[in-house]
């Protein structure tokens, strides 16, 4: 079992840098793969080496630098960044996320925020829409206070006073607590490497420091205002961050769309169907975006070229034309068949047909057959 993950891991290097914010502070970050650039912000436990060879985010890593030039960062106070840093606070975070994107010389780049990374990601595309294709958001939250408690306010301190006195010990009985919130249907083993990621990541104090500034996050003004292609993606069952957030940014996002993935927990596991899916939605939305469609839409024919097709909808009108159902077009390109049927619906809506049978004959006079 252990020889081919490791072998992935050894195949796919990530090259480690570091780059200085306007306050002084060193962010480290790290670059993989190829492709249009993929830029993920940080949540609020990561390390770059860890993250690298974990069961909980090895998968995501391994998949998303597979067509993508991936980048990601330690956020101030974590993983390989400085960790005695004076300023935690949201408006520090959005300067890491500026920080490292000018570092690595990227101008346009598809953003994926999840978790406490999704707010800094949509402050990020609300202020620099020229630079972001696309939006990807899991298990996002928009208000960090107005998320709805299940713990008094005695039991937030007392959670706080356990963060700070407990964080940094070999004894994981303090941070088995989110943990168990974070992934209830993780295995002994997947919860051991997360809690090995709580104690190696930052400390007791930087945590707590942190916790205190999530409270202050509130994006939900930016979210009507955003104009970048956005796709939101939560877990129906969500212990920490209830689907009920995920719906509502998606709700107030102009024509975002939201994917409902079954899972309890906040941190999807490779081993589950909901993992499958989230992925197969991600790597369609963003094949779909400007990036891709200038590297890759083929142009037979000058109506083509004028509809706007993304080299996904031009596989699938394909498979339409070749009198394929939404099912066997799933099947086919691996993906979903709700993903099938939104590009379906693109299709009939870029090039004002109808139909399918509408859309096989486009295909046959565009030379696409």
């Amino acid at each position: 079992m252990e020889a081919p993950e490791l072998a992935a891991s050894d195949r796919l290097r990530q090259d480690i840098r570091f780059c200085t914010t306007a306050d002084g502070t060193r962010i480290a970050y790290a670059t993989v793969g190829q492709g249009p650039p993929l830029v993920k912000a940080p949540g609020w436990l990561s390390h770059l080496e860890y993250d690298w060879e974990s069961s909980i985010w090895r998968h995501w890593l391994e998949e998303l630098s597979k067509d993508h030039l991936l980048i990601r960062f330690d956020q101030r106070g974590w993983g390989l960044s400085d960790r005695d840093v004076e300023d935690i606070s949201f408006e520090a975070w959005v300067s890491d996320l500026e920080a490292v994107v000018d570092a690595v010389g990227v101008q346009r780049f598809a953003l994926l925020g999840r978790s406490q990374g999704a707010p800094p990601a949509i402050e990020y595309a609300a202020r620099h829409p020229e630079r972001v294709t696309q939006l990807v958001l899991v298990g996002a939250f928009a208000a960090f206070a107005h998320i709805p408690v299940r713990s008094s306010p005695a039991e937030s301190e007392a959670v706080m006073t356990l963060v700070r006195e407990g964080w940094g010990r070999d004894d994981p009985r303090y941070r088995q607590l989110f943990t168990s919130q974070i992934m209830p249907t993780a295995s002994q083993a997947e919860m051991q490497s997360f809690n090995e990621l709580q104690r190696v990541s930052s400390t007791g104090e930087v945590a707590a420091r942190t916790m205190m500034a999530m409270r202050s996050i509130d994006v939900t003004d930016r979210l009507p205002r955003l104009s970048v292609p956005t796709l939101v993606m939560h877990s129906l069952d969500d212990q920490a961050i209830p689907f009920s957030e995920g719906r509502k940014i998606a709700s107030l996002i102009p024509n975002a769309r939201l994917v409902a993935l079954e899972s309890r927990n906040h941190v999807v596991l490779e081993r589950e169907p909901a993992w499958q899916v989230l992925l197969s939605e991600v790597r369609a939305f963003l094949a779909s975006g400007p990036g891709a469609e200038e590297a890759e839409v083929p142009q037979p024919a000058a109506a083509v070229s004028n509809s706007g097709l993304s080299r996904r909808e031009i596989e699938v009108l394909r498979l339409i034309a070749a009198g394929k159902s939404n099912p066997q077009i799933a099947d086919e390109l691996v993906i979903s068949l709700n993903t099938v049927q939104h590009h379906v619906s693109n299709i009939l809506s870029k090039t004002g047909l109808a139909n399918r049978t509408e859309a096989a004959a486009y295909a046959h006079r565009s030379g696409l057959a």
